[in-house]
């Protein structure tokens, strides 16, 4: 199948491009700069294009010259140490809200079958959700604990509106993947590891109360070429592991790994203070999502069911340990 991945130069985007070679399917990457289309070129696709996905015309033209069968969104713009505050999420709210707009138009435009986006968990919210386990049918939320977050979770209500209304009009095959927290290779895991190496990443006191949703980025990768060949379109479907996890714990068991010193422990205020969407979204929040929809329809399921083995992979790499 020609398969165009817009964002192919992401974390996300790499490692689904890397798995649909793999899966002997033919990738069309779309970037933002050259030395992610180097990259993506590098990874066995069969064709990289650079372009600007919030300017209709540029993703328009990179479709209309390539044609394909179906289309994956991964476009985002999160900075490479992840969000630490709400504005880090600013032009990555702009890809989910009007990149998709444009992205779903051209790809109905050239007759394209099946459009996959990717999505959050966060999208059910954040604070103490509560002990039970979400599956898809939970609604988005209604209230946040802090204002500005509300803006990150209205983006994703907008990209996956768009996506289901394209699909109950009978435009596309709109297919949604809510992915739990990502970590693993170019997934943020490398810094972390630096940063823990330098003991410049603190943990937050009584904290492991608070726990989230992950999934390893090459799992991520797996999942999304398991729905292009076996997702319903309309449907919704949540990417996570067995485990969720607090970021305590984590970065304890990270540490641990790589014979790095344990972190510090420091007030949670701290850490509002620094980074305060790191906090709401990792520290504020308790959430237990269901991946049985996924496991059942998708064919498919978490290689790494946990960070503890997820973690372990990655540390045997040589990059990882130099």
């Amino acid at each position: 199948m020609r398969v165009f991945v817009a964002g192919a130069g992401g974390a996300l985007g790499t490692q689904v491009v890397r798995a649909l070679v793999a899966d002997r399917h033919e990738v069309i990457g779309f970037t933002r700069s050259t030395a992610h289309a180097e990259l993506v070129q590098h990874l066995g696709a069969s064709r990289s294009i650079t372009g600007d996905a919030l300017d209709p015309s540029s993703i328009r033209a990179a479709l209309e010259s390539t044609r394909p069968e179906a289309v994956l969104h991964a476009l985002t713009a999160i900075p490479r140490r992840g969000p630490w505050r709400a504005s880090d999420l600013k032009q990555t709210n702009e890809l989910r809200t009007r990149g998709t707009k444009h992205l779903l138009d051209a790809t109905i435009g050239v007759g394209a079958r099946r459009l996959i986006v990717e999505s959050m968990v966060f999208v059910y919210g954040y604070g103490d959700l509560g002990p039970d386990w979400l599956n898809e049918e939970r609604d988005a939320a209604k209230r946040v604990p802090k204002r500005w977050l509300r803006p990150s979770i209205d983006a994703l209500v907008d990209m996956e509106k768009q996506v289901m209304d394209a699909n109950r009009k009978g435009n596309i095959e709109g297919i949604v993947l809510r992915f739990g927290g990502f970590y693993g290779p170019r997934a943020g895991t490398e810094i972390t590891a630096q940063l823990l190496r330098r003991r410049w990443l603190p943990v937050v006191k009584d904290s492991d109360d608070s726990v989230v949703p992950l999934i390893y980025i090459e799992d991520a990768a797996t999942a999304t070429v398991a729905a292009l060949r076996h997702g319903r379109g309309g449907e919704v479907y949540n990417v996570v592991d067995d485990e969720p996890a607090s970021f305590a714990e984590v970065v304890r068991h990270l540490a641990a790994t790589i014979g790095a010193p344990q972190p510090r422990t420091v007030p949670s205020w701290f850490v509002r203070l620094v980074a305060p969407y790191a906090a709401a979204s990792w520290l504020g929040t308790r959430v237990r999502v269901s991946n049985a929809k996924a496991k059942q329809e998708l064919q498919w399921k978490p290689r790494f069911p946990n960070y503890r083995a997820g973690i372990a992979e990655f540390s045997r790499t040589d990059k990882f340990l130099k």
